[in-house]
């Protein structure tokens, strides 16, 4: 007697799986400092600096790559940062920071 186990899992190929991703935010108006830092700190386990850091290029540039590693692992935190929500503190937040998933240059 077999066991068939059927599942909707994306195939991905071995290429796709090796290659490394980059993790973004992006700047917008419904999220405060306090906020990105916090939230940086939770997803990443980042220090202040290095949250705060993140956080003020986002604000000066629109974005910033926070996060490079295999593409699981991107995804998994890009689903953190939507995972954490609006912003208590602005009333016009009305969800979470915009997170991005894009392939690194090699």
């Amino acid at each position: 007697m077999s066991t068939v186990i059927d599942t909707d899992v994306e195939q991905r190929s071995e290429g796709e799986l090796a290659k490394r991703y980059h993790v973004i935010i992006l700047n917008d108006e419904e999220h405060s400092f306090d906020y990105v830092i916090e939230m940086l700190q939770t997803v990443f386990n980042f220090p202040y600096a290095t949250a705060f850091a993140h956080t003020l290029e986002a604000h000066n540039t629109g974005s910033s790559i926070v996060y490079t590693c295999g593409l699981e692992e991107a995804e998994r935190k890009r689903d953190q940062i939507h995972a954490c929500g609006p912003d208590w503190r602005m009333p016009n937040s009305r969800g979470p920071v915009t997170a991005l998933v894009e392939p690194a240059p090699a």
